[in-house]
């Protein structure tokens, strides 16, 4: 059986999508960061509870900020890529919950009164929403290079606050020159499909 979704998008999208580790100085737009967030904003999420905030980084000053947090490998590209987003789950998810989910507002004492659980069902579910981002930046016609290679503690004290845990850092623009890395392999269809 084949996909419905046209065979150019699935390059797009999957196929032909790599992590980008150059990019050219071409801008990227707040028109074309709104449509990005207006495409993934429909993926599902358990409860739809939204935990994936964005930090979108811009400024010289806030880039300067941000690199010295970076793993080494992972400065250089920080410091050119057009635009940065520092996503980051929302571990106080559950205030929005009441308007997210209209018709069980009760979710939020019901399920979401403590803290542990918040974390670990904002973490899946912003790590997710972070999968349908980058989807969304190719979408868009960019690359995306998507990094964890970083301070925590210090992307979370210096951008971010308690209430908030840094899941990566995604680099986002035009691919540049060298821009990909040669494909790694992939786990075959039977190595991780089991049918029982």
């Amino acid at each position: 059986m084949s996909l419905v979704l046209d065979p150019a998008a699935q390059d797009l999208l999957f196929r032909e999508a790599r992590t980008a580790n150059t990019f050219t100085d071409e801008p990227v737009t707040d028109e074309q960061v709104q449509a990005i967030y207006d495409l993934v904003k429909f993926g599902p999420t358990a409860f739809n509870q939204s935990p994936l905030r964005v930090v979108l980084v811009r400024s010289a000053e806030g880039r300067e900020r941000l690199v010295q947090h970076m793993a080494e490998g992972n400065r250089p590209k920080t410091a050119t890529a057009p635009l940065v987003a520092i996503l980051a789950a929302d571990n106080e998810f559950h205030e929005e919950l009441p308007a997210l989910l209209p018709h069980f507002p009760q979710a939020k004492d019901m399920f979401f009164s403590e803290r542990p659980v918040r974390e670990s069902a904002a973490g899946l579910n912003a790590a997710l929403q972070a999968a349908y981002f980058i989807i969304g930046v190719r979408a868009a016609g960019l690359a995306a290079g998507p990094m964890t290679g970083y301070d925590a503690v210090g992307i979370q004290k210096e951008f971010l606050d308690d209430d908030h845990t840094p899941l990566m850092v995604v680099n986002i623009g035009k691919p540049g020159e060298d821009a990909w890395f040669p494909r790694s392999p992939r786990l075959s269809y039977d190595e991780v499909i089991t049918t029982v």
